[in-house]
């Protein structure tokens, strides 16, 4: 119980961090953001944070913001 605990409370820290990340990224319009943003997507994914198929729809819908850029 103690170790469920432990990871719930590390998984939600990682979470709310790729909320902000992806957040920050999408008002920046920045690609490099976009890029770690990507990446961090993809770490979380790997670990089983997130599932794979929500990693790849951030990754998409945020690079749909960066392609209406004007």
């Amino acid at each position: 119980m103690r170790q469920s605990a432990k990871r719930r409370q590390r998984n939600l820290s990682v979470k709310t961090r790729l909320k902000t990340l992806f957040k920050k990224a999408a008002a920046a319009k920045d690609p490099q953001a976009a890029v770690v943003v990507e990446s961090q997507l993809d770490k979380a994914a790997a670990k089983g944070i997130i599932h794979k198929n929500k990693a790849a729809r951030k990754k998409s819908r945020l690079a749909k913001i960066l392609r209406t850029k004007a």
